[in-house]
């Protein structure tokens, strides 16, 4: 098989002239991921794909949004679902930096507390969160103060 042949069948998914690459993302965790960047706003091109074969992870999601780009702070928050996501920016179809999420130290509106009893999942009032440990995920509720690990979390 030729190498122009090879490169075809490894390319699954068109590339962009100018944007942002999600990558590595769990395909189990895609929809999450859209969900906490509001990508269903996003009025630009977005192409993403699911199940696609990894190295790393055996299978993997992507996400490649045209001429979006995205704070840092913004992308960190899928670092809670997809810890070894990678963000490429692309301009002119090239990369022209890569990033590497970080779980942030204080989570808002993002995550269900895990206690019934919580004020947040008994009125209108926002989840927020202090990050106690980031490996494993650690969650502390501002308001009632009771901890949810990683197996714990529900995305909102």
């Amino acid at each position: 098989m030729s190498d122009s042949i090879k490169k075809k069948l490894k390319l699954k998914v068109s590339a962009i002239s100018e944007g942002t690459v999600i990558d590595h993302i769990p395909s189990e965790n895609l929809f999450n991921v859209i969900s906490i960047l509001e990508l269903d706003k996003v009025t630009e091109m977005i192409t993403f794909g699911a199940n696609l074969d990894s190295g790393k992870l055996g299978s993997k999601a992507i996400i490649k949004i045209s001429k979006h780009f995205f704070e840092n702070d913004d992308i960190n928050r899928i670092a809670l679902i997809a810890p070894h996501a990678k963000l490429n920016i692309i301009r002119d179809y090239e990369v022209v930096e890569k990033k590497v999420v970080e779980v942030p130290d204080n989570v808002v509106g993002i995550v269900k507390c895990f206690n019934p009893k919580c004020i947040t999942n008994n009125e209108a009032i926002t989840t927020k969160f202090a990050v106690i440990s980031k490996e494993p995920i650690t969650l502390k509720c501002q308001y009632c103060e009771k901890i949810t690990s990683e197996e714990q979390m529900v995305i909102k």
